[in-house]
C-alpha cells in the first residue's frame, strides 16, 4: 500500500482504536521517511522520537534523513540506539561493522543520549519465542541497557512537557492579554491596568 491508502489505514488505526488508559504509546516505525512516517507525525501528537541505527555508513545516511524529518515536524529526538554494535568474546570486545555511527548521529544532531546494543543470539531467539530478554534475564547486561533507555525516554518526555510554552496573545476586543495554560482548556486575562497597579516599579511614576 502507498499514498492515500496508507494514510487512511494509519489514520483509522490511531483514531478509532480503543487504546485504553495508557501512560505511553510506543510506535515502532519502519525505516525510511515515507508516507507512513509523515502520516504518523501529522495525525498523532508525538512527544518524542528514539532513533535506531546500525554501525554501517549507509545506515547513518538514512538516519540523518529521519532526524531531519522529525526536526521539520517538530518532534524532538531524545535518544539514539545503535543496534548490532559489538560482541564480546575471548575477554575482548569486537566491533565487526566499525565504530562511531551512533556517536556521529549524537554529535551532528545534538541528540542527548546514546545506547549501544550488542550482537547476541539470545536477543534473536528471545524475540522468536515471544519472551524478551529483559523478562527472561532481568538482571543481565542487555536488560539493563533497555531499562536505562526506558528511564531516559520517560525523563526526556517529562522535560519536553514542562517546556511547552504558555500561549500568550492580545485580545483587542477587550483590550487584555489572553494567557492559555498548557495541556488544558484553562485560560485567563490580564488587563494592562491590573498589571500596572501590581507593578511596584511603576508606583513611583
Amino acid at each position: 500500500m502507498r499514498g492515500p491508502m496508507v494514510s487512511g489505514v494509519i489514520n483509522q488505526l490511531l483514531t478509532t482504536t480503543d487504546w485504553g488508559e495508557l501512560d505511553y504509546l510506543v510506535i515502532d516505525m519502519p525505516p525510511g521517511t515515507g508516507d507512513i512516517h509523515l502520516t504518523l507525525c501529522q495525525v498523532a501528537p508525538l512527544t518524542a522520537a528514539v532513533i535506531v541505527t546500525t554501525p554501517q555508513k549507509l545506515a547513518f545516511i538514512d538516519v540523518a534523513k529521519g532526524v531531519r524529518m522529525f526536526s521539520k515536524l517538530k518532534v524532538p529526538c531524545v535518544a539514539v540506539v545503535e543496534n548490532m554494535c559489538y560482541f564480546d568474546a575471548d575477554e575482548k570486545r569486537y566491533y565487526p561493522f566499525g565504530k562511531g555511527s551512533g556517536t556521529q548521529v549524537v554529535q551532528q544532531f545534538g541528540i542527548p543520549n546514546l545506547f549501544d546494543l550488542p550482537i547476541r543470539t539470545t536477543l534473536s531467539s528471545s524475540g522468536d519465542t515471544g519472551i524478551p530478554e529483559v523478562v527472561s534475564d532481568p538482571q543481565g547486561d542487555v536488560a539493563k541497557i533497555f531499562q536505562n533507555l526506558g528511564v531516559c525516554v520517560v525523563q526526556q518526555c517529562a522535560k519536553i512537557r514542562q517546556q511547552v510554552s504558555t500561549a500568550v496573545s492580545y485580545d483587542r476586543s477587550i483590550r487584555a492579554i489572553r494567557v492559555k495554560v498548557p495541556d488544558s482548556d484553562e485560560e485567563f486575562f490580564l488587563h494592562p491596568a491590573t498589571v500596572r497597579r501590581n507593578d511596584r516599579s511603576a508606583q513611583s511614576v
